[in-house]
């Protein structure tokens, strides 16, 4: 079949690998119909190098239609339409019983210290062969997948899969109410979610922050007031003079180690991805930094008493923090890995509104067969020709 495939630093492929096949009696075979290309598949393309493999199939956000499955799922069979959760997580363990699908006990990665396997997601995670490809093996098929209606089109769903439940998790972390005002960090693919997610759950002020036209009039557009980095001196302090000096009750970090403003933060970042795999994954898991500006943003940011709630993705174990302005303020701190099935049922019934309430169907800007994909990597990262979201066609 053919796939995406790591292959270098900002090197991927579409190259031909092997059909998957079962090899658990829980496993599944889908046939992939949709696929993306998430912000988080852009931390392998251009950080997380010394975890990944020559020919390793990349991508966590696929759906499609089950061709097999194996003789202990009950739930599925062939030719069911199915979107596939990022996280693989089991359903039964002691953490999935109390819904922290993330923390799956039974596909912890434990001798990286991480937690549940992820598609596409490097050693770091399990180094399952990931969804940008024509076929997936599934494991754990007999609670993951979620079983879709036939009467809409790929993009209603394919979300699903991660960046809607992280977002609309990132909202709930957040803590807000319909009094209160939420500012969302970054206006990528999930900041775009976060803010739709927020008026759907009742907030009724959104604070959008970016330094991209598109993506500014984009969250505009979904009722959102915009601060654009460019033309302020001080985000934090712009924050506090739209919310009475305060600053606002939540903010939502939507971007992660990929933030601007850190020069030298970079260069670090930089520099342990193009070490020997030992002494990267070493420097990474000892010595690593993210550019944290977004972080320290919110931090600034928010009120006191308030809550700072991370989706965007950090890598980094020697990160400075600023504990003595986090612990004076007394800020709440929630983030992790999203724990998609936990929110499943909530957003499937959304999803599947005659109307389409979140705007699924229009968030992608591009859509490329599956061999447009290491361009579309290049743009995606660059933020080029108005791209939001990639959706790729295997």
């Amino acid at each position: 079949m053919r796939a995406l495939t790591w292959q270098g630093l900002g090197d991927v492929r579409v190259e031909n690998v092997p059909d998957p096949v079962l090899q658990d009696p829980t496993d599944a075979i889908v046939r992939v119909t949709s696929t993306a290309i998430c912000g988080s598949d852009l931390h392998l393309y251009g950080v997380l190098a010394p975890y990944l493999q020559k020919d390793y199939v990349l991508g966590h956000e696929f759906m499609g239609v089950v061709e097999e499955v194996g003789s202990g799922v009950s739930s599925l069979r062939p030719g069911d339409r199915v979107v596939v959760p990022f996280v693989i997580a089991c359903g039964h363990c002691w953490m999935c019983d109390r819904g922290l699908f993330a923390a799956c006990e039974t596909t912890q990665i434990r001798e990286m210290g991480t937690g549940a396997a992820l598609f596409g997601f490097s050693s770091l995670y399990g180094s399952v062969p990931g969804g940008q490809a024509e076929m997936v093996r599934v494991p754990h098929a007999d609670f993951g997948p979620v079983k879709l209606p036939q009467d809409f089109e790929d993009e209603r769903f394919l979300y699903l899969s991660d960046i809607l439940p992280t977002a609309w998790q990132g909202v709930k972390y957040a803590n807000v109410g319909e009094e209160d005002t939420l500012a969302v960090l970054g206006l990528g693919p999930v900041g775009q979610l976060a803010v739709r997610s927020a008026a759907l759950q009742g907030v009724k002020r959104v604070i959008a922050v970016d330094l991209v036209d598109e993506r500014l009039a984009l969250a505009k557009s979904w009722g959102a007031e915009t601060v654009d980095l460019r033309e302020v001196d001080d985000v934090s302090d712009t924050l506090k003079d739209m919310t009475d000096g305060r600053g606002p009750d939540g903010v939502l970090d939507a971007v992660g180690m990929e933030a601007h403003g850190n020069p030298i933060a970079e260069k670090v970042v930089a520099g342990a991805a193009r070490l020997p795999k030992a002494l990267g994954r070493k420097a990474i898991e000892t010595a690593g930094i993210d550019r944290l500006d977004a972080l320290h943003t919110a931090i600034h940011s928010v009120r006191r008493a308030g809550t700072v709630s991370l989706s965007g993705v950090y890598g980094g174990m020697a990160d400075p923090m600023p504990m003595m302005e986090m612990f004076d303020k007394g800020i709440t701190m929630r983030m992790g890995q999203c724990h998609v099935r936990h929110w499943t049922d909530e957003l499937l019934e959304i999803a599947s509104r005659p109307e389409d309430v979140l705007g699924l169907e229009s968030l992608a800007t591009h859509h490329v067969s599956l061999d447009e994909a290491p361009e579309a990597y290049k743009m995606f990262q660059e933020k080029k020709d108005g791209c939001i979201k990639v959706v790729l066609k295997p």
